[in-house]
């Protein structure tokens, strides 16, 4: 594996001190308001299927994962009491079924009191004695995996922390960088792969070759559609057969590094300059919304405008008629674009905390009409966020409007034309500054040309 990618990289190691005092001083915090003394995060542990003696791929607890860059350390424990030396209890079983962690080795290390343990029987004596000082933050399937304590992910400490975790550190940059990169090599790939004609499965297969994971490493599972199967928002299914005629491709996939996230999707067109003309349109509706991005906008207010400048382009590919204002009010738009326009990124794909407005946990609903939207906070420096606006032809959707005043809006003949490409959505990753961005999906492409 590149040395880059690995926890040996002399830059994230640079780095990676000032985040591990970022990290404690959000527990500071979550312990004071929890009124407790000590938090012990769980990594997690793997599932057995049902009725079987196999387990499910393991995902770490995200809150694990900011601590440490450790994605396939189960049944392990970090112990935080402030003012000390974080404990980290690493299990390292006697196991000649499966191949286990390694010694612990990586930047990370001269930063935790590393306690090795071979039998999670082991876990309790490495624990504080008096666990009604506890919290336990993470999700335990048996109880005995608590180690006794009883106060577990409590809601004024986790509401700390999932609102804090919006605002990525340098290290965390550093490495969503480094995912943008490795994704942007397997988007190149997945490109490269469609041109030649193959199928959904065989581009998928390029594409993990190129960011070198099995489909369990990926953060999320792939959309790799051909044609129509672009209107299907979230299609995983993967034709082993290329079609008879191929018309568009959209690939929505990202990559990980130490657990940090890429989330990228491009549309490429077969050769109908008709359906370019409306991707480069799509294109430059998206970038215009990139545009937009800075420290202080509301980024509900964001979403609508993203509906306003659609109906634009949807005025402009003569696929309706009438003003935004009316677009908008009759639901043309979000027949055409049902999602929202994107979300925090970071550790876990849809990152957390993005509907809170504050550390105290109040919700922050997304606007009337757009039940979708999975950030309505206002932008603050260092968020990293998806600008994702999308146009499918969605029948299930756009039947709705018939019978109704949007009716008339819509040219139906233009949409039985686009119906074959199924849809286009443009994805880039951007880091929030004030008076401006950083847009990661870019500058890796960029960099990859």
């Amino acid at each position: 594996m590149d040395a880059d990618y690995t926890d040996k990289n002399p830059a994230l190691g640079a780095l990676y001190r000032a985040h591990l005092k970022t990290i404690t001083a959000r527990h500071d915090r979550a312990l004071e308001q929890a009124g407790a003394g000590h938090a012990v995060i769980y990594s997690g542990n793997p599932r057995l299927a049902f009725l079987d003696d196999y387990h499910h791929p393991f995902k770490p607890n995200p809150h694990f994962v900011a601590w440490l860059p450790l994605t396939e350390l189960p049944y392990s424990y970090i112990v935080y009491t402030p003012g000390a030396t974080p404990v980290l209890v690493y299990y390292q079983p006697h196991d000649y079924w499966h191949v286990v962690p390694g010694a612990p080795d990586g930047y990370w290390t001269n930063h935790f009191d590393v306690r090795i343990v071979h039998s999670t029987e082991d876990v309790a004596a490495h624990l504080p004695e008096d666990r009604e000082k506890c919290i336990a933050i993470g999700e335990f399937d048996d109880e005995t995996l608590a180690c006794g304590i009883e106060r577990i992910n409590p809601t004024t400490a986790v509401n700390i922390l999932h609102f804090s975790r919006g605002v990525k550190t340098e290290y965390e940059l550093a490495v969503m960088r480094l995912a943008s990169g490795r994704g942007v090599a397997g988007h190149r790939a997945a490109e490269a792969a469609f041109r030649d004609g193959r199928a959904e499965f065989d581009i998928h297969r390029a594409y993990c070759k190129a960011v070198s994971h099995t489909d369990a490493e990926l953060p999320y599972r792939n959309i790799v559609a051909l044609n129509q199967h672009g209107a299907v928002l979230h299609y995983t299914d993967l034709d082993r057969e290329a079609p008879g005629a191929l018309h568009s491709f959209l690939i929505d996939a990202g990559a990980q590094v130490h657990g940090y996230a890429s989330d990228i999707t491009r549309t490429y067109s077969s050769g109908d300059a008709r359906f370019q003309a409306l991707v480069d349109r799509m294109e430059q509706q998206e970038l215009a919304i990139v545009d937009k991005v800075q420290a202080g906008v509301d980024y509900r207010a964001l979403h609508v405008e993203a509906h306003r400048m659609l109906a634009d382009v949807l005025v402009e590919a003569e696929l309706a008629t009438g003003d935004a204002d009316a677009l908008v009010a009759t639901g043309v738009t979000s027949a055409f674009f049902p999602h929202g326009l994107g979300h925090l990124l970071g550790i876990q794909v849809h990152e957390v905390g993005g509907h809170q407005r504050d550390e105290t946990g109040g919700i922050i609903a997304p606007p009337s009409g757009h039940p979708f939207l999975r950030l309505t906070r206002v932008l603050e420096k260092d968020m990293v966020l998806t600008i994702e606006p999308g146009l499918y032809v969605i029948d299930m959707l756009l039947e709705k409007l018939r019978g109704t005043q949007a009716q008339s809006h819509v040219n139906w003949s233009a949409v039985e034309w686009l119906r074959p490409f199924g849809g286009i959505r443009i994805e880039d990753n951007v880091r929030v500054l004030d008076g401006g961005r950083e847009n990661l999906t870019r500058d890796a492409f960029a960099a990859a040309s």
